[in-house]
């Protein structure tokens, strides 16, 4: 990870955000890619300077790896992710519009990437293989 540089600033910060649907329902079944793309759209929409270098959309929860600058915080941007994708998804389907419930659950789970980077990249690109059992573990 490389050291960046905005107007007054220096940084090198990089969050594992991890997330999942209430309840932890298959909701992004089939829908994976098409999920990816949203929360990655949504994502360059609202914050220029927030840059996603993985993402793993799974069935049940959702792995990312991503920059965020010091000037926001961590739980702002990770809510409006949340926020904007699930209106966005709910639009495109109708499975997910006729739930009664929240698309995302309330909570996630944040952690700061330091001297493991190349582990948790590991993790989160090979995450279909560990969950299906086809692949022993990388970590």
């Amino acid at each position: 990870m490389k050291t960046r540089v905005q107007s007054h600033t220096c940084y090198r910060l990089l969050f594992h955000i991890a997330w999942i649907p209430k309840k932890r329902h298959h909701l992004m079944r089939g829908i994976q890619s098409y999920a990816a793309k949203v929360i990655k759209g949504v994502t360059s929409d609202r914050y220029d300077d927030v840059i996603i270098e993985e993402l793993n959309v799974q069935e049940d929860h959702i792995h990312m790896m991503a920059v965020i600058p010091p000037k926001y915080s961590v739980s702002t941007v990770v809510g409006d992710i949340k926020r904007d994708s699930s209106r966005l998804l709910r639009q495109k389907f109708t499975h997910l519009k006729n739930q009664r419930i929240a698309l995302w659950s309330i909570g996630y789970f944040v952690s700061s990437v330091g001297l493991d980077e190349a582990q948790i990249r590991r993790y989160i690109r090979f995450q279909d293989e560990q969950d299906s059992g086809q692949q022993e573990a990388v970590i």
